[in-house]
């Protein structure tokens, strides 16, 4: 057993809210812009105390319809302004977020709604109030439906301005340090979604140490991060949490199709994202020099880039023939690069999913910091992540200041500290099974270095036995294999097998491009290439390339290449891109079977 901790950095308060946070900005920092929305398409600057106010004219417009303290209220919306809005507005008020993907089927919106007892729901759009009226009847506790896109916010500060000053500061206090802030329900790659209790102290404990530990990254008034994750998963609250708390300005980008636009008028100087924005940014890139003739050359430059962050790792630092390398392809490539993340960002935050160590030096190498971290929903989002002064690549970086990380014997991941969940909603037995003796069970299995930086290994339940007895984390290979332009997910199968297979689906954007260059016919999907000898070729690639990060017994024989995507309508994933693997094996069946066929 090995374990290791920080000294926390920032003082949880003994009393108080996150309401506090944004009273705080409009006294501290009246004419500081901690928002920035789209006003017919050009982005506007919002002050600290606008942003009060408008949260204010929301809550009172919801205490005014009867929302009472400890109510819980469900926000079912994409990311956007309104969203970051009326989180604060619902705690405002003194009541509790529900956070609901805007993805969610009817039958999840009645099951979250449902078990939370929320007693009124925001909703964006005349879809998801066509989900809610759909299951409306299975929820007698639900009283009121607002919707965004039908002027929601206009219509709470229209209804609450009887409210009196008085009433909105005594609402606004009434919620206490451990009191819940939000119920947050996990993805469910098996079962139930559990709702996760997290308390304005978890929020305080994250936001406060993280913040305080990455500073450079928060500075009042010259930093900006755009938000384009699902503010409905914890790791977007995290992102709106510590936006609020530094303060810097923060910005919403509901649809990432246009990502690098929205990034080129917004120009963030922290980005936050999952592995696979950060892969597609490479894989764009690559594919553009390639088109254009210069693919030769953005290999070299991304190679340099590569060798160029390993070299700073070591103790004698970078050679003088490569930096002069580096500095020459920093004028031809990197600096376009950069110029597509927004142009004036140094540092980057991934979480969600491994990053990979090659991505991760190339990135580096290229002067923008990809900083790893990793956490779950019950942790509040980051409970390890890289520092930005020194970072590890490779590895989730160390615990968050305050906390401690411990590797039980059987190389489970075990946490304890401030800022994870108290429970799961009205499920007494699944939380006395995650907190046992006063430690979170993650379910991950991981190691710690001599530094206390934590690498994260597999799933305690997702460990793969082979009909050999051959334990095998499937996440090492199948993170190797995905990191290919040509791959957009990938499974490894074999429990009870004799051998390690895989199911792969294709990136449909990247297959057109390869197809075209490759004299395929127009119009080539999946399904008419599947046994194309060029492309099995070029999977195998990407299938040596994660072979090569294991040994020969846990290496992937065998791959199927799969007609059709994995889709979160399908139920093969969830919400935050996670395989639900049960559904996957069962909906692929013959697909695996085939794989093991004499």
């Amino acid at each position: 057993m090995r374990e290791f901790s920080l000294p926390a950095l920032y003082e949880v308060p003994t009393d108080g809210n996150l309401t506090d946070l944004i009273r705080r900005n409009a006294a501290q920092h009246p004419d500081v812009a901690v928002m920035s929305r789209k006003v017919a398409g050009v982005w506007t600057d919002v002050s600290a105390t606008q942003f009060l106010a408008e949260v204010r004219a929301a809550a009172k417009g919801l205490i005014a319809s009867g929302v009472q303290p400890g109510d819980r209220v469900a926000l079912m919306s994409r990311t956007r302004f309104e969203w970051v809005l009326l989180d604060f507005a619902i705690w405002s008020a003194g009541a509790v977020t529900v956070p609901v993907y805007e993805t969610s089927s009817a039958e999840q919106v009645q099951w979250i709604l449902g078990d939370s007892g929320a007693v009124a729901v925001l909703v964006e759009s005349d879809a998801h109030a066509a989900s809610v009226a759909s299951v409306r009847d299975a929820l007698p506790e639900l009283e009121h439906v607002w919707q965004i896109d039908a002027g929601a916010v206009d219509a709470l500060g229209r209804a609450g301005a009887e409210v009196s000053e008085e009433t909105m500061d005594l609402r606004t206090r009434s919620a206490k340090a451990d009191d819940p802030a939000t119920i947050v329900y996990t993805s469910g790659t098996t079962g139930r979604p559990k709702g996760c209790v997290l308390t304005h102290r978890s929020f305080f404990a994250e936001c406060g140490n993280v913040v305080e530990r990455l500073k450079p990254l928060f500075r009042t008034g010259e930093c900006s991060v755009l938000l384009f994750l699902p503010a409905a998963h914890v790791f977007g609250r995290l992102v709106e949490v510590a936006a609020v708390m530094a303060p810097i300005r923060l910005g919403c980008v509901p649809d990432i199709k246009n990502l690098t636009d929205e990034l080129a008028s917004f120009r963030p100087t922290l980005i936050l994202g999952v592995p696979r924005v950060f892969e597609k940014v490479y894989n764009a890139a690559r594919a553009k020099a390639q088109a254009d003739g210069k693919g030769k050359i953005f290999d070299r430059a991304a190679d340099t880039a590569i060798a160029y962050s390993r070299a700073l790792s070591t103790p004698q630092g970078p050679a003088l023939g490569l930096k002069l390398k580096h500095k020459l392809f920093d004028k031809l490539v990197f600096g376009k690069l950069r110029a597509v993340l927004g142009g004036r960002g140094e540092y980057a935050i991934s979480g969600g999913a491994p990053l990979g160590e090659r991505l991760g030096h190339f990135y580096r190498g290229i002067g923008f910091t990809v900083l790893e971290g990793y956490g779950l929903t019950e942790t509040c989002a980051a409970t390890a992540f890289n520092p930005w002064d020194r970072p590890k690549i490779g590895t989730v970086g160390q615990p968050l200041p305050g906390s401690v990380v411990r590797i039980a014997d059987d190389g489970e991941v075990l946490l304890h500290g401030e800022h994870l969940f108290t429970g799961y909603w009205k499920n007494e037995s699944a939380s006395a099974e995650a907190l046992a003796d006063g430690w979170f069970h993650t379910g991950d299995i991981g190691t710690l270095d001599e530094d206390g930086y934590l690498a994260i290994t597999g799933r305690k339940k997702e460990i793969i036995v082979t009909a050999g007895g051959k334990n095998v984390a499937p996440a090492v290979i199948e993170d190797r294999i995905r990191a290919h332009a040509l791959v957009a997910e990938c499974m490894v199968v074999g429990d009870g097998r004799p051998f390690v297979g895989a199911l792969v689906t294709l990136d449909e954007e990247f297959l057109g491009r390869w197809a075209e260059e490759h004299g395929k016919p127009a119009g080539s999907t999946a399904l008419s290439l599947r046994e194309d000898a060029e492309l099995l070729a070029e999977v195998q690639r990407a299938v040596d390339d994660g072979n090569a990060a294991v040994s020969k017994a846990e290496s992937v024989r065998k791959f199927r290449i799969l007609p059709a995507q994995f889709t979160e309508e399908a139920g093969h994933i969830t919400p935050s891109l996670k395989l639900k693997r049960n559904v996957v094996a069962k909906d692929f069946a013959d697909e695996v079977e085939s794989i093991y066929r004499a």
